[in-house]
């Protein structure tokens, strides 16, 4: 992939409540660019409206939010530009949100992969690490660690920058 200095991006991946929204977060505060926050979460019920909630709080104002649990790359393509900082949280949401609505994954997630290299600005992307636990007992938990998996490859293959965040501590892996 040839270098374009329009765009930047970084990709952070943890584990559940590793640190790595927090720390993606003050990646795109640190630009001093426009802030732009790409929700892929739904909130099927009141717990998941309370982590929302929270999410929100926690960024606090000067975001511009942007809810996209099915149709990120469109959302991310219209947001991103030079002035701009976009924050996608995140993709593993994103493809249960796919599976759930019986979606083409793999040719999402291959869109996804294939948009980067148009964008500009900075694009911070979250994705959790799903492959390092036990093998799931069943088809369709087989089948989303999966995804995610071969989706993780292929933005972490796109990305200028890679971060592994683990008890809140940020691993360079590339860039």
């Amino acid at each position: 992939m040839a270098a374009d200095k329009t765009r930047n991006v970084t990709f952070v991946l943890g584990g559940a409540r590793s640190g790595k929204s927090r720390f993606a977060e003050n990646i795109v505060t640190d630009t001093c660019l426009d802030r732009h926050y790409i929700a892929t979460g739904q909130a099927f019920d009141d717990e998941m409206r309370a982590r929302i909630a929270a999410h929100r709080s926690d960024r606090g104002e000067g975001w511009i939010t942007h809810e996209a649990p099915l149709e990120l790359v469109e959302t991310l393509t219209s947001s991103s530009a030079s002035q701009n900082a976009v924050l996608v949280d995140c993709l593993t949401l994103w493809v249960s949100n796919l599976m759930l609505a019986d979606k083409d994954v793999e040719g999402q997630s291959a869109g996804l992969a294939d948009c980067l290299r148009h964008l500009s600005g900075e694009i911070v992307i979250v994705a959790n690490e799903v492959g390092l636990g036990i093998v799931p007992d069943n088809r369709m938990a087989r089948k989303f660690r999966d995804h995610a998996g071969r989706l993780n490859q292929m933005i972490a293959a796109q990305a200028d920058t890679v971060y592994f965040v683990a008890a809140g501590l940020p691993l360079k892996m590339k860039g």
